[in-house]
């Protein structure tokens, strides 16, 4: 089971009550550009705060296949058969190196990055390919 650090969810969520506060502020000062781009990034970071507190299990193996998150609170249940493969991107740009687990069913493609697994995507990779083979 692979789940989003609990401490990611928290910091999102204390991030929307600062975007939260400074709209408050500007709309107290009568800057409206300010609240313009308060009041969105306050409600995306929320949002997005509130989906690891609901869900922040984004990826269970077991015996009979995986478990992955689908949509914004959703599971969907893939058995090992279904998946046509498991792979990690890894990318580098700008002197950083970035990592994506992608598993591919077929009709759908599921990517992951390190902070909604809390592990490193290449460990995941290998312990899915031991499980399901």
């Amino acid at each position: 089971m692979w789940k989003v650090r609990r401490e990611l969810a928290v910091l999102k969520i204390l991030g929307a009550l600062a975007c939260a506060g400074l709209a408050l502020y500007w709309w107290a000062g009568a800057d409206v550009g300010g609240v313009i781009l308060a009041v969105p990034a306050a409600v995306l970071i929320g949002a997005m705060g509130l989906r690891d507190l609901l869900v922040p299990v984004r990826l269970a193996a077991d015996e009979s296949g995986i478990t992955v998150v689908h949509g914004f609170a959703g599971r969907r249940h893939v058995p090992w058969e279904a998946i046509c493969d498991i792979k990690v991107d890894v990318r580098r740009r700008w002197g950083l190196r970035s990592e994506m687990l992608e598993i591919d069913t077929g009709d759908f493609l599921h990517i992951f990055s390190p902070h909604e697994l809390g592990a490193s995507p290449t460990d995941v990779a290998a312990a899915l390919r031991r499980r399901g083979t």
